[in-house]
């Protein structure tokens, strides 16, 4: 088994916007200290190591995330200097539930993770988000590509008070979704943030107000005989976020027959805070290092 730790060692530029609209570099020190000094920040870790190696921490807490059948490989490739491989198929990391600690978030979260994404639907990211036979686990969870409510090849942010599917549907409907289409096969930042109210997703820092839609697959329940109609983008969600004892999984989520929702493609990076990020925070950290 493969056991990783929460990482400070990075070495890039990247580019933030200033207050003048132009873009400036920042060094590794540089960018390091704004993320270590952010009182909101829980865990950041990378995968540029190779597997098996433990990694300095940078964050509140050394969290232990496994690979428990050592199936994430590594890759030179990445923002990062390397990346972890996930097949889409049989590959991810976790910590147990009895172990997540401060990552068992219950008020506000934001999830950020450089990835490039090979297409592959319903392809979970980061979070607490299981969904068990014992009617779900679910908490928060960053995706990539959520279609049936509005949401494909985009961004999206989950966010469960129950932890089960929501009423009246047979699923979980409360996600939002970014509008902008993740590219294929490209290294982007994608992110979530839930300040107790609304949802919100980003794609590359960049925040997209979503109008007012007609989700796919809502008509006909009871109360909605003419579908749901609403905003993907800030989702309106004030239920909260309940505490519902999941895992802490990257790559895939733990389904009623076994893991599921494989991500297809590479995560580079994942960062944890326990506040949901302004839309000036998460552009100045939501970039892809020496990206213009």
């Amino acid at each position: 088994m493969r056991v990783y730790v929460f990482t400070a060692a990075f070495v890039f530029l990247c580019f933030i916007s200033t207050s003048w609209g132009k873009e400036i570099a920042l060094s590794e020190s540089e960018l390091q200290e704004k993320i270590k000094k952010h009182p909101a920040l829980v865990a950041f870790w990378n995968f540029k190591v190779p597997g098996g190696e433990d990694k300095a921490a940078l964050g509140k807490a050394k969290l232990l995330l496994q690979d428990p059948e050592n199936k994430a490989a590594r890759s030179p490739d990445g923002p990062f200097g390397g990346s972890a491989v996930f097949d889409g198929k049989s590959a991810y990391m976790y910590i147990p539930s009895n172990k997540v600690g401060a990552l068992n978030l219950t008020k506000e979260v934001t999830v950020l993770a450089w990835i490039n994404w090979n297409g592959k639907s319903c392809s979970f990211i980061a979070g607490l988000w299981n969904e068990h036979t014992d009617g779900g686990k679910r908490q928060y969870g960053l995706f990539a590509s959520l279609p049936m409510y509005n949401g494909a090849d985009e961004v999206c942010g989950h966010i469960s008070k129950s932890g089960g599917p929501t009423p009246p549907f047979p699923f979980s409907i409360d996600y939002s979704a970014s509008g902008q289409k993740i590219p294929k096969n490209k290294w982007v930042c994608a992110a979530m943030t839930y300040d107790g109210k609304y949802i919100k997703s980003y794609l590359d820092g960049a925040f997209a107000a979503r109008k007012p839609e007609l989700i796919a697959n809502t008509k006909g329940f009871p109360g909605y005989p003419d579908g749901a109609f609403h905003s993907k983008n800030p989702y309106f969600y004030p239920q909260g976020m309940g505490d519902n004892g999941s895992d802490f999984t990257v790559g895939a989520v733990m389904l009623k027959n076994g893991m599921g929702n494989f991500f297809g493609g590479k995560i580079a990076a994942v960062a944890i805070f326990d506040k949901a990020l302004s839309d000036a925070e998460i552009s100045e950290i939501a970039r892809i290092p020496n990206a213009p």
